[in-house]
């Protein structure tokens, strides 16, 4: 079982010293994915980055300017392109004439779906794109007294990042690991894969603390990362025990495996089940007729 944890103090509005070089500010747009609401986290003291803006919220953006009275922002760092996470970033950009500073847009074409009835996780629509500087996994970006290395974590999008702050031994994990929920993989630009390869990066870090963009920080990385890894494994076991019995739909699979899931949540567990099958695809181990989608005909190899 993965030990999550969902109560934490906080305030919509209210900036936290949550770590001697992290302020968080959250942004009141809470639902099914986003937990509480979206954390733009603040580094630094007077010249600070900036990390995830959030969702076009005129309240947020104002807590937001009022945390950085007086300060200067150096750089607005985006872990990925949801919308919960980057539309704010352009009105902070004409606030504060920061540089926006992202992954590049992208690398597989988004679904229509991805922006239906997930509660804030489809993309960013806006003009956020292309970023004034494009990040590379493993570039440092320096400010007075901290500093941030990007850590490449493409699965819950292609062009998600984290950002690890060495001083604290910690990482701005954005959505790739959630002290509350599993995370979303939704193809066909998240990858099931690319997600796990991430998972084992993280893991190899060995964090003293990681600070997700949504709930509270995972305060015993190790254990928690082992256990979210496993709840991945077991759920690609658990499909290929459905696909087994004789299952060979997605719907089919999510009702037996998902007992007592919310309604609101009952896409988003198919589209995971779809992440794992294309995994399992990849890994030779099932096939799709006709294509790989949440509506193929699904049995193993």
């Amino acid at each position: 079982m993965i030990p999550f944890v969902r109560e934490f103090d906080f305030e919509y509005g209210r900036v936290d010293r949550v770590s001697p070089r992290l302020r968080r500010v959250i942004c009141n747009n809470p639902g099914p994915f986003t937990f509480t609401g979206t954390a733009t986290f603040i580094v630094g003291d007077d010249e600070v980055a900036v990390i995830d803006p959030g969702p076009i919220d005129e309240a947020h953006l104002t807590a937001l300017m009022a945390a950085l009275k007086d300060e200067r922002v150096t750089h607005i760092l985006l872990t990925h392109t949801h919308a919960d996470h980057s539309p704010l970033a352009k009105a902070l950009q004409q606030r504060t004439g920061s540089p926006i500073l992202a992954a590049p847009p992208p690398a597989r074409p988004t679904s229509a779906s991805a922006n239906e009835g997930n509660g804030g996780e489809g993309w960013d629509e806006t003009a956020v794109f292309p970023p004034d500087r494009v990040l590379s996994d493993g570039e440092t970006i320096n400010g007075p007294d901290w500093s941030l290395t990007v850590m490449a974590t493409p699965g819950h999008a292609s062009n998600h990042l984290a950002f690890v702050l060495p001083q604290e031994n910690a990482l701005l994990v954005g959505d790739h690991v959630m002290g509350w929920s599993t995370s979303v993989v939704v193809p066909p630009d998240g990858s099931m894969a690319d997600y796990m390869r991430s998972l084992d990066r993280v893991i190899a870090g060995d964090f003293s603390v990681l600070w997700p963009t949504h709930g509270p920080p995972v305060v015993h990385p190790a254990a928690f990362l082992e256990a979210y890894k496993a709840h991945r494994l077991d759920r690609e076991r658990q499909i290929l025990e459905r696909l087994a019995a004789g299952d060979t739909a997605i719907p089919q699979m999510v009702a037996a495996m998902y007992l007592g899931l919310d309604p609101r949540l009952v896409p988003a567990a198919g589209q995971s089940v779809l992440g794992h099958l294309i995994k399992l695809a990849e890994d030779g181990r099932v096939t799709a007729t006709p294509a790989p989608t949440v509506d193929a005909d699904w049995r193993l190899t």
